[in-house]
This record gives C-alpha cells, sequence and structure tokens, in this order.
C-alpha cells in the first residue's frame, strides 16, 4: 500500500487534536480538582475532616469512587467494542461508529456544565459516558492507521497524531486555565461556574474539530460479505479468530502480554495523578494544571524522541527502555512529599507518556499480520487495553480502600511495569530468533 495524501494524514491526526482536550481537561486536571473539591468535607475553620462522596446509597472515598467509575466505563466499551468492530468490518461503516462514540463523548462533557455537588449522580454518569465515548471512538480511529500509513511510515504518523493532540489539548487547557484560576477577569462570582464551563468547552472543541477528520478520513471498505455471520456474537468471534493468529505468531504474542501488563501501569497513572497530587501531596488546583501542563509539553517532544530513538534502535528495545523509566518514576512517586519533587516527576512522565502509547499503537500495526479486518485486529488491541486500564484503576481504587493510603496503590503499579518489562525482553529474544530464522532461509 502506499501512505495517503498530506490532507488525509493530517485530517486523521486532527482526530487526536479534537479529543485529546478530553483527556486533558477531564480525566487529567479541571474535571478531578473539580470533583475532589465538592466530595471534600472540611470543619467550620476550613480544614479537610474526609474524602467522601454518597453514590446509589454508598459511602466511597471519593478517589475510590471516581477509580471504580472509569473502570466500570472501560468495561463497558472492551465488552461492547468486539460487537461494534465487527459491524464496522462487515459494513465498511467504521467512520460512522467513530462518529457515533464522538458524538457521545463530546454531548456528555457538554452536559456536565449542569455538574454540581447536589447533582453529583449526573456528574459520575456523565464522566462515564464520556469515557465510553472517547474509547470507543479511539476503537476505530486507531483501525485507520494501518490504512492510512504504509508500514515505514507508521512510527512517524502515529507520533505525529499524538503530537497534535498534545498541541491542542494544550491551547484548550489554557483557555480554560484563565477561567479557573483568574475568574474576575471575566466577571465570573460563581467558584463553580468555571470549572463547568471548561467542561462544556471540552464538548465543543471535540465536536467541532473532529468534523475535519470525519470529512477527510475514507468511510472504510467492507469485508467479504457471509450470511451466516450473527453480528451480535460474530465480533468475539472475530476476537477468537484474532486470538488463535496471534498464538500462531510468537512475536505478536508476547508483545501483547506485555503491552497488557505495562497499559495497566500507564493509564492508572494518567487518570489517577491528579487525585493523588490533590489528596496525598495536598496541592492546589492551580499547581496541579501547571503541572498536568508541564506533561503535556513534554510530551510533544518526548512522542518524537522515542519515534526518532525506534527508528535507529528498533520499537522493542525502546519500548524496553521507557518501561523501565516507568519503574523508577513509580518508585519515586511513591516517596515524594513536596510539590517541587511532583514537578520533578512530571517531567519525566511526559518525556514517557506520549512516547510508549505512540509507540506501542505504532508497533503493534507493524508486527501484525496484512489483514483487510483492521477493525478486528485493532478491537482486540483495544480491548487487551481497556481490560488492563479496568484492573489498574479498580486495584488503584481497591488498595487505597483496603489500606486507606493511595501511596500503597503505587506499588501496584510498579508490579505491573515489571511484567511488561518482562514481557518485552521475551519479545526482543523471540523477534531476534525469528528474525535468525528468516536470514538462515
Amino acid at each position: 500500500m502506499q501512505t495517503a495524501s498530506k490532507k488525509v494524514i493530517n485530517g486523521w491526526a486532527m482526530y487526536d487534536w479534537a479529543n485529546s482536550a478530553y483527556n486533558l481537561v477531564i480525566t487529567s486536571t479541571i474535571f478531578p480538582a473539580y470533583y475532589d473539591a465538592i466530595t471534600t468535607v472540611r470543619d467550620a475553620a476550613g480544614d479537610i475532616l474526609s474524602h467522601k462522596a454518597q453514590f446509589l446509597g454508598i459511602e466511597f472515598e471519593s478517589a475510590s469512587l471516581y477509580n471504580y467509575s472509569i473502570a466500570f466505563a472501560y468495561l463497558v466499551i472492551a465488552l461492547l467494542s468486539p460487537i461494534l468492530s465487527s459491524i464496522a468490518d462487515y459494513k465498511g461503516n467504521k467512520k460512522s461508529f467513530m462518529q457515533f462514540f464522538c458524538y457521545l463523548g463530546s454531548i456528555s462533557c457538554c452536559i456536565l456544565f449542569w455538574f454540581r455537588k447536589e447533582t453529583l449522580g449526573i456528574g459520575i454518569a456523565c464522566a462515564i459516558l464520556a469515557a465510553i465515548g472517547y474509547c470507543g471512538s479511539l476503537v476505530f480511529y486507531n483501525s485507520y492507521l494501518p490504512e492510512v500509513a504504509e508500514e515505514a511510515d507508521r512510527d512517524r504518523v502515529s507520533a505525529k497524531g499524538f503530537a497534535y493532540g498534545y498541541v491542542g489539548s494544550v491551547i484548550l487547557q489554557l483557555i480554560c486555565f484563565l477561567f479557573v484560576l483568574k475568574p474576575e477577569l471575566f466577571g465570573i462570582k460563581d467558584e463553580s461556574f468555571a470549572p463547568r464551563l471548561s467542561f462544556l468547552l471540552v464538548g465543543i472543541w471535540w465536536l467541532g474539530f473532529a468534523q475535519i477528520t470525519f470529512a477527510r478520513l475514507p468511510k472504510g471498505s467492507p469485508a467479504a460479505q457471509n450470511e451466516n455471520r450473527n453480528i451480535l456474537t460474530n465480533g468475539f468471534n472475530e476476537l477468537h479468530k484474532v486470538w488463535q493468529q496471534v498464538k500462531l505468531l510468537p512475536v505478536l504474542k508476547r508483545f501483547l502480554y506485555s503491552f497488557f501488563f505495562y497499559s495497566m501501569g500507564v493509564q492508572t497513572v494518567m487518570l489517577a495523578a491528579t487525585l493523588f497530587g490533590s489528596q496525598v501531596l495536598g496541592l492546589p488546583t492551580s499547581k496541579l494544571i501547571i503541572c498536568i501542563l508541564l506533561i503535556q509539553i513534554i510530551a510533544i517532544a518526548g512522542a518524537y524522541i522515542m519515534a526518532k530513538l525506534s527508528q535507529r534502535f528498533g520499537n522493542i528495545r525502546v519500548l524496553i527502555f521507557v518501561v523501565f523509566l516507568w519503574i523508577g518514576i513509580c518508585i519515586i512517586a511513591y516517596f515524594i512529599t513536596t510539590d517541587v519533587q511532583f514537578y520533578f516527576v512530571a517531567v519525566l512522565v511526559g518525556l514517557v507518556m506520549g512516547g510508549i502509547q505512540s509507540l506501542s499503537r505504532s508497533t503493534y500495526s507493524k508486527i501484525m499480520p496484512e489483514t483487510h479486518d483492521t477493525a478486528s485486529f485493532f478491537s482486540f488491541y483495544d480491548v487487551t487495553e481497556k481490560i488492563a486500564i479496568v484492573i489498574g484503576m479498580f486495584s488503584f481504587g481497591f488498595i487505597q480502600d483496603i489500606t486507606g493510603n493511595m501511596r500503597n496503590s503505587i506499588i501496584g503499579l510498579i508490579l505491573f511495569f515489571v511484567l511488561g518489562l518482562t514481557g518485552l525482553f521475551l519479545t526482543l529474544q523471540k523477534q531476534k530468533q525469528s528474525e535468525r530464522s528468516s536470514f538462515a532461509l
């Protein structure tokens, strides 16, 4: 195949620009900070008594409820995506499904404008729906990568998407940053209005810029027709078929094992970092937002640096290096106590965050077999990641619940990264064996 035109590539990357605002504002900065503020119980002097939240008649540690709700959202999409990907491959309408989830997520963000302390249920429900929309659209967005870029260009194109995402999200975050930290400049007197306005802007940004992507991406080609297919069960049958193929591809199989474990750590760090800074270190919202912005800006360079390194040393070797850095980051994070130390960890996270996501996606697209059913293969990839996030987020919240200390949850993340690192070493070993066998032939 031939890499698509620059117009199509840029259109594909623009979806990262559009939806990454959700990832930054909703999952990483303003939403968790706002959520923490309205679920914090204080005494008359303003001192913190507890972080509690009532949901469905049950009292939770607020951070644990947040982790559980996000884990639930990812579980739903893990169950749905096989069915949806099957339909998309069968009918060749993956763009329609991508649009549906985009609209679900962006409209849910807009509805968060009405999220207040007394409407906690609306906030949790919309947060879940927004996460489902975000993840669901990415299933189909990622599956376009092998269709718009030939193998030699996938690292570069994948990194371009992440870079677009970081730039776009930072721009909107800076706009929201002004509303949240300087509300008096805009005549805003209600403390809750600025963050809620930010949620509305995210939805509009996501919905608006996604139209560029939808205008430029091809619809997709239908797979071979089979009248005996059941669209409700075929997705899982397709996953089973993909798994049967994966088992015959030792490099791909070992890579997916390692990806499964280190994704538990990567995604949980990204989703839980703000609440960790707020509840464990007591950092104010302004410092948290600055910190997350720092991560995003550095991550732009990190994605390109890792892509360049992969050209010289190979994807698997660079991933080994990156996961090793993640282990070090978690060890440091366990012991930090000040905002300066938190900033230092943020810089390190920024360097490896974009790189590991971009490289993982492009590595998978390069070592998967050539196929017309790209949505099914990327559904398998996304289901693997989503189940990893479910386990990672649930374990993070559960460890905090049973120990009463969020720091202890970091120990579980370290274990996940160690298992992922071990898997990558096995992947590299098998890759070398396969290359020697091919050379001998």
